[in-house]
Formats: C-alpha cells, sequence, structure tokens
C-alpha cells in the first residue's frame, strides 16, 4: 500500500509518515461489501456444487467468527497501538460483511445461515472459548511488546491464505455470480493484506527478538485458518478441497514465498506443509 502514496517533495519519507499515511488511507476506504448487481437468485436456478457449498459454509464461519478473534486481540499488547486497534476495528467491520455476503449465498441454497447458524456455533464453543482467551493472554504476557509483531506476521499469512482460497473457490467453481461476489471480497481482503504485511516487514526489520519470536510461533503453532474452531474434518476437507490438486499445491508454494519475503521467516514452508498433512490425513 504504501508503493500507491506520492509525497509532495523528493525528502525521503519517513516510516511513521508512512505509516500515518497508509492507516488513514485504509480508513478512509473501509466499506460494507459492495453487492450492487450480486444475483442472489441466479442460485437457485443455477446452484453450486456439494464440494463448494462446504467450502462456503466453513468460509462463513470463520469470517463471523472474527469478531471472536477481535475480543481475544484486544486482551494482548496490541490495544496499546491506536493505528493497530483502528485497522482492527475496520477489519472486524468488513469480514462481518464478508460472512453476511456469503450467507445470502448459503440461505439461496435453503440453507440456515447468518444469526441462526453463526450463534448455534458460539453455544457449542463456550468452554473452548474460555480457554482460547486463557491461552492467548498467557502467549501475549510472555512475548509482550513483540507479541503485536507475531500478531502482524500471522495475519498476513493467514490472509494471504484466505485471499487465495477465494480464489481457488471461484477457478474450481467457475459460476459467474460466485465468481464476481469472491472478487468483489478479495479485493477488501487485499487491503487487509497490505496492512498485515507491511506491518509486519516494519516490525520484524526492526527487532531481531521479534524475528526470533515470530519464527518460532509460526514455525511451531501456526495452523491453517479456522483450525480450533471448525471441526478437524472439515479443515482437512478444505485444505484438500481447495490446495489438494497440482495447481492448489502451486498457490500454497506461492504463499510461502511471500512468507519467505518477511524478515526472519524464510524456509518455513508453512502452506505447503499444511496441505501435505491435512490432504494426507484425507487420503489416508
Amino acid at each position: 500500500m504504501a508503493g500507491e502514496i506520492e509525497y509532495p517533495t523528493e525528502t525521503e519519507p519517513s516510516q511513521e509518515a508512512i505509516m500515518r499515511t497508509t492507516i488513514d488511507s485504509y480508513k478512509s476506504r473501509t466499506a460494507k461489501l459492495d453487492l450492487e448487481g450480486i444475483d442472489f437468485e441466479a442460485f437457485r436456478s443455477h446452484p453450486l456444487s456439494a464440494g463448494t457449498l462446504r467450502s462456503l459454509r466453513y468460509m462463513h464461519d470463520i469470517e463471523h467468527h472474527t469478531v471472536c478473534y477481535l475480543r481475544d486481540l484486544l486482551l494482548t499488547p496490541a490495544h496499546r497501538d491506536p493505528d493497530v486497534t483502528s485497522f482492527l476495528a475496520c477489519w472486524g467491520y468488513e469480514e462481518m460483511w464478508h460472512g453476511e455476503a456469503i450467507a445470502s449465498v448459503l440461505e439461496a441454497h435453503g440453507e440456515v445461515a447468518g444469526a441462526r447458524r453463526v450463534a448455534a456455533l458460539r453455544t457449542g464453543r463456550r468452554w473452548k472459548d474460555t480457554m482460547t482467551v486463557a491461552l492467548h493472554f498467557s502467549t501475549a504476557s510472555v512475548l509482550g511488546d513483540w507479541f503485536v509483531a507475531v500478531h502482524m506476521a500471522w495475519g498476513a499469512v493467514n490472509e494471504w491464505a484466505t485471499q487465495a482460497g477465494y480464489a481457488r473457490l471461484a477457478t474450481l467453481e467457475r459460476h459467474p455470480v460466485l465468481s464476481e461476489l469472491l472478487k468483489r471480497i478479495m479485493k477488501q481482503e487485499g487491503r487487509h493484506i497490505d496492512f498485515y504485511a507491511s506491518e509486519a516487514q516494519r516490525r520484524l526489520g526492526d527487532s531481531r527478538r521479534s524475528r526470533l519470536a515470530t519464527r518460532f510461533a509460526l514455525k511451531h503453532l501456526w495452523q491453517p485458518v479456522g483450525a480450533g474452531v471448525m471441526p478437524r474434518s472439515e479443515l482437512r476437507f478444505i485444505v484438500d478441497y481447495l490446495f489438494g490438486d497440482t495447481e492448489g499445491r502451486a498457490v500454497a508454494q506461492r504463499i510461502d514465498r511471500h512468507i519467505d519475503n518477511l524478515p526472519g521467516l524464510r524456509g518455513l514452508d508453512l502452506m505447503a506443509g499444511a496441505v501435505s498433512r491435512y490432504a494426507g490425513e484425507l487420503a489416508a
């Protein structure tokens, strides 16, 4: 995102100036997902395949779970950084509307979605949520201010994977209405990537200890988006469905190359490793 900024002088801008312009630009563009011209009724006459619907249920639930991630993050040192909290507020708002849009697709197929589905999911997770909050808080307490760098890198990885997942779903299904909807979602996800990746780049570049902590956390704790929220059977399915074929594995490797470009994170092979692990479980 910083590359889009035009400065009035030839003076090299400070990192603080870039960050300030970036977050202000992001806030000014935050918006409810544009659904103008999306014909959800088309799904009634031309329904989606079973595999795509199963994937969309997963994506629906995770997009709606964003507010719970946000709750957990505000218990960490991230809440002390006003730019990070501004971003997270905008991020949560846009992700909620992504979930609502996917809910409309599911409802067009006669499925329960939106508030009723989300309420049932959260009711079944009360104990897990309590444990998750406690684990998040204790991890953040150990890492201290390094936690924000870990979270920014972790968020970048997840947003790269999420955007790629939407792209793969559109490619596999080739339904014109779904493709247009996912393209609009992906555009907003791209702005999320811009923030997370630029923040991770800066914070990891500034601190060797942040690089070490982030590398350790990603190597030993990272799992694909939705792990810990969705049943393992659904996680295995979506990883294999979206990334298990030759083209999908190439996309996973491309995400790993993005991760390699972040300071201190080269060679983790997170996505390729996840695909091999979860797709291998399904094959077994």
